[in-house]
């Protein structure tokens, strides 16, 4: 017989055996594990799935300080949101990575993620082996991939047929953004802006400037640069051939600020030496600026009445307190260096553009930089009815911006609309035919997650997305290999003819990153959670 001692531990063997977690601590098992992690990945895919297509909806988020904020940026979305499952914070980073690298695809990458992963479930319901999922899900992408190369290509070609296809991603991109209504505006706005970079892909070089007031119709891209600031009172508003000086220096160092002195006198004309010293090491200071032969002086700091006085009557105009991101592009875009010390001119290289003028936007003045040497920097100035609008106006115009970028270094192009999907799914199935095994399980799963893309954009649209998936897969089969989805009517069109491009990297981005995330999302078999910090009190 077994004694009450051997009972209990027998009790604890049949339990799981004896925990080694804190007190708080929780974790769960084979089935239980991955149902947590598995249908936390998909609740966010399906979170963002409305947003996808140029039917897609916006989403209203607000913080817990009541900021709100109106987007149907995938990116944007996922990162507001305060999230508790571990799964679905996998998705938020993958989409992160892809905002970062190639700036457009976020959602993209998460539906297909979800998409893998709810085709994955059954699978794994059926006693199919992860590790044997994944194989055949990298066997799947490797298919994918080589279809999507075989569409993809190269326009790098004369200027003229480059700026087309480049007008034609800017315009597809944008056309699921708040600004599709005049996307053809904003695409020209773009592909001008990424043009004047030349190759080097600094987008720090474009600055955006937003201001409330006008309809979106009277954003416009300035030449050269402006400077969200005001020129110093009684100096020259408008100066041609300008030679620029741009500084990061205090103008106020030598005046008697350290903390706790006390400075004694017994009389008030040692207060008044004390104070001529003071402005004697301010003019000295102004002498050797003006010794460099600038005409413009730009300080990242203020300047103060004396110094700007000075300035002003030896005809230098003086610019305070540009703060040190526009000192930066400043710097890039003037070709001078950013200065601190001037004890030697014959070794600072000087800044320098052909007219400088102060103008009027809206209701603000500004300073606009006409003819720089650096040559490679614009401004886009977005105009708007509210600071809401111009925010997504923004984050709209950065994620083309960004894909132009990538598309100029890979200039590789691949039809849109559920094209490329569609082909690559073709693809996979023919992979699944001849593939022996469980394995051929999981890749005609990635082939069903693979138009799941299409099928999602026709349902935000309002159509019957069987319908039209079904059609679009006989089109290809038939041998229309650029038959995409047209959004407008809801039917079957030539891509080709419609001019629907996208960058062939951020599509291989999309599919490599989601596929990543789902094989390690279906690996994992435990899940651990500690327990919660106590409040001491």
């Amino acid at each position: 017989f077994r004694t009450a001692k051997s009972r209990e531990q027998a009790t604890k063997m049949d339990m799981g055996g004896p925990s080694v977690l804190g007190q708080g601590a929780m974790n769960f098992k084979g089935a239980d594990a991955k149902m947590s992690v598995v249908i936390g990945a998909m609740a966010v895919s399906d979170l963002v799935k409305s947003t996808l297509g140029p039917k897609g909806m916006d989403k209203i988020l607000q913080s817990q300080t009541g900021e709100v904020t109106v987007t149907n940026d995938g990116a944007t979305i996922l990162r507001r949101l305060t999230l508790d499952n571990p799964a679905a914070k996998i998705l938020v980073d993958i989409s992160k990575t892809q905002d970062e690298e190639v700036g457009d695809g976020t959602t993209t990458v998460c539906i297909l993620a979800g998409s893998l992963l709810a085709e994955a479930d059954p699978l794994l319901s059926q006693r199919i082996h992860p590790q044997t999922i994944i194989q055949g899900w990298r066997l799947a992408v490797g298919a994918a991939r080589k279809q999507l190369e075989a569409m993809a290509w190269d326009f790098n070609s004369e200027p003229e047929a480059f700026r087309k296809v480049l007008f034609k991603i800017a315009k597809t991109t944008l056309s699921s953004k708040i600004v599709h209504n005049e996307h053809d505006q904003f695409a020209n706005i773009c592909v001008d802006a990424i043009l004047r970079l030349k190759g080097s892909g600094s987008l720090e070089n474009i600055q955006i400037i937003k201001k409330c007031g006008g309809s979106m119709k009277d954003s416009f891209l300035a030449e050269g640069f402006i400077l969200d600031k005001k020129i110093g009172v009684g100096q020259p508003k408008r100066l041609e051939n300008a030679k620029i000086l741009v500084a990061n220096t205090p103008m106020d160092t030598d005046k008697v600020k350290i903390y706790g002195a006390k400075v004694k006198v017994d009389s008030m004309t040692k207060v008044a030496e004390i104070e001529a010293a003071e402005l004697g090491k301010m003019i000295a200071k102004c002498e050797k600026i003006a010794a460099h032969g600038c005409n413009v002086f730009i300080n990242r700091q203020l300047i103060y009445n004396k110094p700007e006085q000075y300035f002003a009557d030896k005809g230098i105009m003086a610019i305070e307190h540009a703060d040190f991101e526009g000192v930066e592009r400043l710097s890039k875009v003037l070709g001078g260096d950013i200065v601190s010390t001037f004890d030697h001119p014959e070794l600072v290289k000087m800044g320098g553009c052909k007219l400088i003028e102060e103008i009027m936007i809206g209701e603000d003045r500004m300073i606009q930089f006409s003819g720089c040497e650096g040559g490679e920097a614009c401004t886009i100035v977005l105009r708007g009815a509210s600071m809401h609008l111009l925010d997504e106006a923004e984050r709209s115009v950065h994620d083309a911006l960004c894909v132009l970028s990538t598309v100029v270094k890979d200039p590789r192009a691949i039809y849109g609309g559920g094209c490329s999907e569609v082909a690559m799914a073709e693809a996979v199935d023919e992979l699944a035919k001849i593939t022996p095994g469980k394995k051929s399980l999981a890749i005609e799963a990635f082939a069903r997650a693979l138009r799941a893309l299409p099928k999602t954009i026709a349902e935000n649209g309002g159509y019957d997305a069987t319908e039209l998936v079904t059609q679009l897969r006989a089109a290809h089969a038939g041998g229309n290999k650029s038959a995409g989805l047209d959004m407008r009517n809801g039917k079957i069109a030539d891509m080709e003819g419609m001019g629907i491009t996208e960058s062939f990297r951020v599509k291989c981005c999309s599919l490599v990153s989601a596929s990543e995330a789902a094989e390690m999302i279906i690996r994992v078999d435990e899940v651990v959670t500690c327990a919660p910090r106590q409040r001491q009190e």
